[in-house]
Order: C-alpha cells, then structure tokens, then sequence
C-alpha cells in the first residue's frame, strides 16, 4: 500500500527518545527520509538512526536546541544541503517539569515556553519556506490542554498555546496546500513521564478506558496518517491520543 510518504523528507524534533524515536522509525518504515533531532543525548539518537537504517531507511542525525533560533536555521539548511527538500516537520520537542503554582518562577516558565512554544514557532518558520503543496506540519502536544493534572500549570499553558498557533498557522498556510495539525498524547511511557508517582499512573489507567498507560508507538501511528496524503482533507486539527481519558 502506497502511504505518500516514499521519498519524502521527514524533520523529527527531540528524536532520540520516546515517543519523537517511535515517530521517527514510523515514519522511515513508510518511506520517509528521516532527520533525527536532538539536543543532548547524541548515543540514543545513533541508536535511532542504526534501527532505521537496519530497515534499509535513510536518516540524518542534526542536533540543535529548538529554543535557539540560529541553530534551528543551521538544522534546517543541513537538511537543504543534504536532501534538498522538505515535506514533513513533526514538532515533538518539549520538556516537562511539575511545578505547583506557589513553585512557579520566571526561570521555569522562560523554559518551559522557551522550548515547547518558541521552539514549534522556529522550527515552523523554517519548515514553512520550505515546504510545498502536500506538506505536512504536525505538532505533539497534550491532554493536560483538556483534563485536569495538578502542577503541570505551565506545561498545559505551553502545549495550549501550541494548539492556538497551529490553528492560526493553519490558516495562513493552507492557501499553499499545506496542513498544520496537533496530537495530544495521553500519558506515555517514555523518560519524560518516567517521574511520576505510582499512585498518579494507577490513577490515569482506571480512568482510561482502555486501562492502560500508552506506548509511543499509539501516538507515532496518529502521526503517521497525518503526514500521509490520507489526511490532505484534516487542517487545523487537534486529534487525541489517548486510550479514550479524553473524549470529543
């Protein structure tokens, strides 16, 4: 079956762990040419990039921090020099930290906003000059935008504010054929939920539906079909991934 994603060009931010490696193997084993994103932990990036390449994918590892607008731009022209092209950004870069309100300082919001908004923003800029009729912007955000989790005030704020902007973004770029869509991620079992008290996944399996945490592959699917020509009719969308703890 033909998924339109043979030869595409693929950017995957914070690609080395979790559900941004899952994205990345997702969308190599459909025909993409992956770029693997990360900032620190170049090891789990290689190991990303050898699956992938085991599979008889092609990838490129680039690391750039999302926040800084000057490596964003470099990311993007190696990409340029390298496949001279590009039909997919996946915006999955971000960082989570529980802070209750009284525990909430500028230093914590400057990061938080700095990395899972400024960051979507950058690399979209980038993207945007780039890409042509039939590409694809899609961001990984969450269902703290929808369901109560206590101390993740900034965190739910950031990805809110990412679900605003692509909707706007959708707009400005549709006239072009380009589609911008969000999905939000229920909890995952990845490192950046790592940290959560047993008692808080305990609760969120029993309100889940389907009585699980998810995998990243569940997220990595929805994305998949979003960067497909499958979904050339959904723009400006926020699709939940979430075994049903959110519901339309």
């Amino acid at each position: 079956m033909n998924n339109g994603l043979e030869g595409k060009v693929a950017v995957v931010t914070g690609a080395s762990r979790g559900i941004g490696a899952s994205i990345a193997r997702k969308l190599a084993a459909q025909g993409a040419k992956v770029v693997i994103n990360y900032t620190r932990n170049e090891e789990a990036a290689r190991q990303v990039a050898a699956d992938i390449q085991r599979a008889g994918g092609e990838v490129l590892i680039e690391r750039a921090d999302v926040a800084d607008e000057a490596q964003v731009k470099q990311l993007f022209e190696r990409v340029d020099a390298r496949f001279g092209r590009l039909d997919i950004l996946v915006n999955n870069a971000g960082i989570l930290e529980f802070r209750p309100l009284e525990a909430i300082d500028r230093a914590h919001y400057q990061r938080i906003m700095e990395i899972n908004l400024w960051g979507v923003v950058t690399a979209s800029q980038q993207a945007a000059r780039r890409l042509g009729q039939g590409g694809r912007i899609i961001n990984i955000t969450s269902a703290s935008t929808r369901s109560t989790f206590p101390a993740l005030g900034m965190y739910a704020a950031s990805k809110g504010a990412v679900e605003a902007f692509a909707r706007t973004l959708a707009t400005e770029l549709g006239p072009r054929g380009i589609t911008v869509n969000n999905v939000f991620a229920g909890m995952v079992e990845t490192d950046m939920t790592a940290g959560s008290s047993p008692e808080g996944v305990q609760a969120f399996v029993q309100a889940t539906p389907l009585r699980r945490t998810g995998q990243p592959e569940d997220v990595a699917d929805v994305v998949a079909f979003l960067a497909s020509e499958n979904s050339r009719w959904v723009t400006g969308q926020s699709i939940g991934a979430t075994g049903g703890v959110v519901m339309s």
